[in-house]
């Protein structure tokens, strides 16, 4: 596998958009809306919002990653390797 495919080589930039990409995608297949996911994990709906915007590459932390997985219900990887070109 190519260091690209592992998600190496990739900008910081980069990296949080396809975050904010995965957590969106998977929100949405959760069916929430963004007001109640924020309200779940104890964030405001604007904290969310500005996670999940490509153009925001607002950064987050290890204990809100892995709350975030948790409300989502899934492994924590899953968010991280996220491909949104898939």
């Amino acid at each position: 596998m190519s260091a690209t495919k592992q998600g190496q080589g990739l900008e910081p930039s980069e990296r949080l958009m396809n975050l904010g990409y995965a957590i969106s995608y998977y929100r949405k297949r959760r069916r929430l809306s963004q007001e109640e996911m924020a309200e779940k994990l104890a964030i405001s709906r604007q904290h969310l919002g500005a996670i999940e915007a490509p153009n925001m590459h607002r950064g987050l932390s290890i204990e809100l990653l892995f709350r975030i997985a948790d409300v989502l219900e899934l492994e924590p990887y899953l968010l991280l390797k996220f491909n949104p070109e898939r």
